[in-house]
C-alpha cells in the first residue's frame, strides 16, 4: 500500500488519468510472459522522459520500488513487481526522434515496437538487425533491457551490437546519456542487459543497416537433429556466415503445420531454415555451396523459397511456433539456454531425458548457428502437479547447458525466474561483485529490485551445478598471489602491459608497476565454435597468427602491444562487439569470471564489456574470450592513440564496487595524488 504523500507526489508527477490504481488495472499489470504474478500498488503510464524523471524522484524520495515496463511480452518474470511498488510504463513512449540514413543511426523512443521501426526503415532502404520472435509485439526498450536476439543476430550481432548510446532515467532521478563513443569504461553496455535494475531507459540510439541487394531462404530436412547441427558446422566452417540458421524438431514442425500449414516436411525430424544476404552474386554463390554442403549431410529434402510469399510463410512459421505449441495446451513454459554450437546435439539428447522423466511434453527449437536453445514445455498450470513437473524439467535442462559450458540465457533474461541459478553460473566472489554494482548506482534498491542476482544466501546449495573451472598457468597464478601479497601490505600500484603506452599513465602509484606481460599463452583456438581464449600478456600480432593458423579470423585492428593493453584502453568502441568473456583479477584479490564461451549470454551484468576502456582501474584482465569468425572481418584501418578517460560520478562509483579500497591504478582517480571527485 502506498502513502499518501507518495500518492500525491505521484499526482504530481503525472495526470490522474496516467496514475492506475484500480484492481482491473493492478491485475492486468501483475505478470508478464512468465508464471509467476505479483500486483503493483499503482502504475504510472509516462508520455516523456521528463514524467519519467519526475516518477522516480517521488519514488526515491519516499524509498518505493518502481519496475519499468514496456511491452510485457518478458519471459523471465523480469517486470513483475516482486515488492509492489510502482509499475512505470513506457508504452505510451512510441515515437521515432530522428532517422539519418547518412550517419545510419535512429532515435527512438522505449515504448516503440520493434516491427514499427522496421516498417519506418523499410521505405528508405535500411532496416534494424535485432529480430526476436516477438518482433510484432515487443518494444525496443524491452529489447534494450533484454539484450535481445532473435534469428539475424548470428550474421548481425544482438542488441548491444546495435545500440550507439542510451538515455536514462538513474535510480536517483538524473537524466544521463552514456554513449558507446565516450572513452572509459563502457557504461551504455553496463544499461544493455541490466533488466531495468540499473535504471529507467527514455531514449536509444540505435545503429541502421542497409538492406541486401539479394536475400534467399532455403529449407533442409534431415532424419535427426545431430544430422542438422552437424550440416550447421559444415557450413560455418565452409567459411559461410547466413544471415540466419535455425532449427526445430518434429514435434514442433508438427505443431506448425497443424496451425499455419507453412509447406514444412512432417516425416522428418528436423529441418533447417537458412538464409543467405548480400550481393546477388555472392548469395548465388553461397546458396549453392549450401545445397551442396546439405546433400553432403544426408538431406531428406532441400529446397529455396520461389518468392517472398513463400519466404514468408517459411518465416511465419518459425516464428509461430510458440503459438502452435500454445494450441495444444493452456500454457507453454518456453525455456531459454545456450551451450557451445559443437554441444547442441548433446544438449538436446539431455533435455528429452528429461523431459521424458518428468513426463512432460517438450519441442525444441534453436537459434543453431550459435547455440541458443528454446526447449518448449506444454502443460496446465491449473494443475500444480504439472507445473511441479514442467518448472523442474526446465530448471533440468538449464542445468545442463551450465554443464555443458554453456549459460542459462541466451536472449531471454534471468528475471526472478533465474535469478537462483545464478549461482550454478557464478561464483560467490562474482555474485558479490554484481550486488556491489547495484548497490554503487542504485544505494536504495528501488530499480526493478530482487531480480537478476541472487538474494544472500540463496542458491548455494545448487553449486554442484557450476560450470567446470579452467586452470591458471605459473605466471597468472604468481601475478594472483603477488596482487594479494600487495593488498595484505596495503599497498596501492600501476597495472601495465607491456609498455606500449606508459607514456599516457598518470603519477605512478606507491607499489609500483605489476605487469600482465608474462601471461603470453594462447589458451583455446576453438575452431568448432568459432572462439578465441588469450592470456592478456599476448601481443596481438602473435594471437593474430596463432588464430590464422587454426583458419580463425579474429576482429582485433593491428595494434602494437598485447590482447589486455588493447582491451584495457579500448581505441576502438567496436571491441565490444567481439568480447564474450573474461577473468579478471580484482584490487581486493578475488578471481572473478565474466561472460563465457557462447556467442550469446545474457546471464548478469556486462561487465567484461564495461571493463573495455577501464585503464586496469576497476581490475587486472588475466585472459579474455573472444568471437572469432571463418572469413575476414572489416577493422579500421588506423587507430586513435588511446588517451586515459576523464571520470564521471559514475566511474567513481563503479570504482568503489570493483576496488574499494584503491589499489589499482589509483591514478585514474587522482590529479597529482588528489582525489578527483570529494
Amino acid at each position: 500500500m502506498i502513502a499518501e504523500r507518495f500518492r500525491t507526489d505521484l499526482g504530481t508527477a503525472l495526470p490522474s488519468a496516467r496514475i492506475l490504481t484500480g484492481e482491473v488495472d493492478l491485475a492486468t499489470f501483475s505478470y508478464d510472459g512468465a508464471l509467476d504474478r505479483h500486483r503493483p500498488d499503482a502504475v504510472a503510464l509516462v508520455r516523456t522522459a521528463a514524467e519519467a524523471q519526475a516518477v522516480v524522484k517521488a519514488c526515491a524520495a519516499h524509498k518505493v520500488p518502481f519496475v519499468c515496463r514496456g511491452a510485457g511480452t518478458n519471459l523471465s518474470g523480469g517486470v513483475i513487481p516482486l515488492r509492489g511498488g510502482v509499475i512505470l510504463s513506457t508504452a505510451l513512449m512510441t515515437r521515432i526522434l530522428s532517422i539519418d540514413t547518412a550517419r545510419r543511426v535512429a532515435c527512438v523512443e522505449p515504448g516503440l515496437v520493434n516491427m514499427d521501426l522496421q516498417k519506418a526503415l523499410e521505405p528508405l532502404g535500411f532496416f534494424y538487425a535485432p529480430d526476436p520472435a516477438s518482433f510484432k509485439v515487443c518494444s525496443i526498450g524491452g529489447n534494450v533491457a533484454e539484450n535481445a536476439g532473435g534469428p539475424r543476430c548470428l550474421k548481425y550481432g544482438v542488441t548491444s551490437n546495435h545500440v550507439l548510446a542510451v538515455e536514462v532515467v538513474t535510480p536517483d532521478g538524473e537524466l544521463r546519456k552514456f554513449s558507446a563513443e565516450e572513452a572509459g569504461p563502457d557504461l551504455c553496455a553496463l544499461m544493455v542487459g541490466s533488466e531495468g535494475t540499473l535504471g529507467v531507459v527514455t531514449k536509444v540510439w540505435v545503429r541502421l543497416t542497409p538492406i541486401p541487394e539479394s536475400i534467399t531462404t532455403l529449407l533442409a530436412a534431415f532424419d535427426s537433429v545431430d544430422a542438422a547441427i552437424a550440416c550447421v558446422s559444415r557450413i560455418m566452417a565452409a567459411g559461410i556466415l547466413p544471415r540466419t540458421l535455425e532449427a526445430m524438431d518434429k514435434i514442433t514442425i508438427d505443431a506448425v503445420e497443424d496451425f499455419l500449414h507453412c509447406g514444412y516436411p512432417r516425416g522428418a525430424e528436423a529441418v533447417l531454415l537458412i538464409e543467405l544476404d548480400g550481393a546477388a552474386a555472392r548469395v548465388a554463390v553461397e546458396a549453392k555451396a549450401v545445397e551442396g554442403l546439405c546433400r553432403e549431410g544426408g538431406t531428406l529434402e532441400f529446397r529455396a523459397a520461389k518468392d517472398a510469399a513463400e519466404r514468408d510463410r517459411l518465416w511465419e512459421g518459425r516464428r509461430g511456433a510458440y503459438a502452435a505449441m500454445a494450441r495444444l495446451a493452456p500454457n507453454v513454459l518456453v525455456e531459454d539456454g545456450v551451450v557451445p554450437r559443437s554441444m547442441l546435439p548433446e544438449a538436446v539428447r539431455r533435455a528429452k531425458e528429461i523431459a521424458a522423466r518428468e513426463g512432460v511434453t517438450v519441442s525444441m527449437l534453436f537459434h543453431a548457428g550459435d547455440g541458443n536453445l528454446h526447449p518448449n514445455m506444454i502443460f496446465d498450470e491449473r494443475d500444480p502437479d504439472q507445473t511441479a513437473r514442467v518448472k523442474r524439467a526446465g530448471f533440468e535442462i538449464l542445468q545442463v547447458c551450465v554443464e555443458l559450458g554453456g549459460s542459462l540465457s541466451g536472449e531471454h533474461g534471468i528475471g526472478a525466474d533465474k535469478r537462483q541459478a545464478m549461482a550454478w553460473l557464478f561464483s560467490a566472489e562474482t555474485l558479490e561483485l554484481f550486488r556491489r554494482v547495484k548497490a554503487a548506482l542504485d544505494p536504495d534498491d528501488l530499480a526493478n529490485p530482487d531480480k537478476v542476482i541472487p538474494l544472500k544466501g540463496e542458491g548455494g546449495e545448487d553449486r554442484k551445478f557450476r560450470r567446470p573451472e579452467r586452470i591458471f598457468g605459473e605466471p597468472a597464478r604468481f601475478l594472483i598471489e603477488e596482487v594479494r601479497r600487495r593488498v595484505s601490505a596495503g599497498e596501492s600500484f600501476t597495472v601495465t602491459g607491456a609498455g606500449t603506452h606508459i607514456g599516457a599513465i598518470g603519477p605512478r602509484a606507491p607499489g609500483g608497476f605489476v605487469s600482465t606481460k608474462p601471461l603470453d599463452q594462447v589458451l583455446d583456438l576453438d575452431n568448432g565454435n568459432y572462439v578465441v581464449t588469450a592470456e592478456a600478456g599476448v601481443p596481438v600480432a602473435a594471437l593474430l597468427k596463432a588464430a590464422a593458423a587454426k583458419g580463425l579470423r579474429l576482429p582485433l585492428p593491428a595494434w602494437p602491444g598485447t590482447l589486455g593493453g588493447l582491451l584495457a584502453t579500448r581505441p576502438w568502441p567496436g571491441l565490444r562487439d567481439h568480447i564474450l568473456g573474461m577473468r579478471v583479477l580484482l584490487g581486493n584479490g578475488d578471481v572473478i569470471e565474466l561472460g563465457g564461451k557462447t556467442v550469446k549470454n545474457v546471464a548478469g551484468y556486462d561487465l567484461q564489456r564495461l571493463l573495455l576502456g577501464s585503464w586496469g582501474g576497476y581490475g587486472i584482465i588475466l585472459d579474455a574470450t573472444l568471437k572469432a569468425y571463418s572469413a575476414p572481418v572489416e577493422l579500421p584501418q588506423e587507430l586513435p592513440a588511446p588517451l586515459p578517460f576523464k571520470p564521471s560520478d559514475w566511474h567513481r562509483r563503479l570504482k568503489k564496487a570493483f576496488d574499494p579500497d584503491g589499489h589499482l591504478n589509483p591514478w585514474l582517480f587522482t590529479v597529482s595524488g588528489v582525489e578527483r571527485f570529494s
